[in-house]
């Protein structure tokens, strides 16, 4: 986690791809023997200059908004993508849009600040649900029939934002999909251990607050 630079969305592109190489190198140099992006702004940003520097090596993964499975809830379907205004800004995330925009209306939301409620671990509550109030407020008249959470702090708030849409509204995020990929790349690089005992997860915080560590084993 790079909470010493959080959050990324309304960063400048030279400087998310500079702290994307140097994370890389940073896991590299701990042994990573393949690097999943699990960032949207980070993958629109920086992810064909990982993949050129290092592909040959590991394989790099990226996370993209789940667009396909949300424009297929029924035709003509009217999708919402939340997400950080560098992923909206940038061509990757253009063109994912122009290959389904024939199938559905697709609107995109971006969504400052709702990035610092998982930040602080707000998952839930009043303040949350205002914020959410607020942000779908212009589309309560213009109906959604899906929503896509193009950012990956997003899912840790999908309760919430499933409460404010209700249940009629289908939610969508780009987890599985890239879970899918990493497991294919690990077998078409012969990367699946045999192992039969569980492994063990450690975490890295630029930020080098113990508070956060802690933050991210709860997310």
């Amino acid at each position: 986690a790079d909470n010493a630079n959080c959050p990324y969305g309304e960063k400048s592109l030279p400087f998310i791809q500079d702290r994307s190489r140097a994370i890389t190198e940073f896991l590299l140099s701990r042994g990573a023997r393949i690097i999943v992006v699990a960032c949207n702004t980070a993958t629109s940003a920086a992810i064909h200059i990982l993949r050129e520097k290092y592909q040959k090596e590991i394989p790099v993964i990226g996370i993209e908004p789940a667009l396909k499975p949300a424009v297929s809830v029924k035709e003509n379907s009217r999708v919402l993508v939340m997400a950080t205004p560098m992923t909206l800004r940038e061509k990757k995330f253009h063109n994912l849009m122009q290959k389904f925009q024939d199938q559905a209306e697709i609107i995109s939301l971006p969504c400052p600040g709702l990035v610092e409620f998982v930040e602080r671990g707000e998952l839930s509550g009043e303040a949350l649900e205002h914020f959410l109030k607020n942000l779908f407020a212009p589309y309560q008249e213009r109906k959604v029939d899906a929503v896509v959470l193009g950012c990956t702090h997003y899912p840790l708030v999908r309760k919430t934002i499933q409460k404010v849409l209700g249940s009629g509204v289908a939610v969508f995020d780009g987890g599985a999909g890239t879970a899918r990929e990493t497991l294919h790349k690990l077998k078409e690089y012969s990367l699946v251990s045999d192992a039969v005992t569980p492994g063990t997860v450690q975490f890295y915080n630029s930020a080098e607050d113990q508070k956060m560590i802690g933050l991210s084993k709860y997310l």
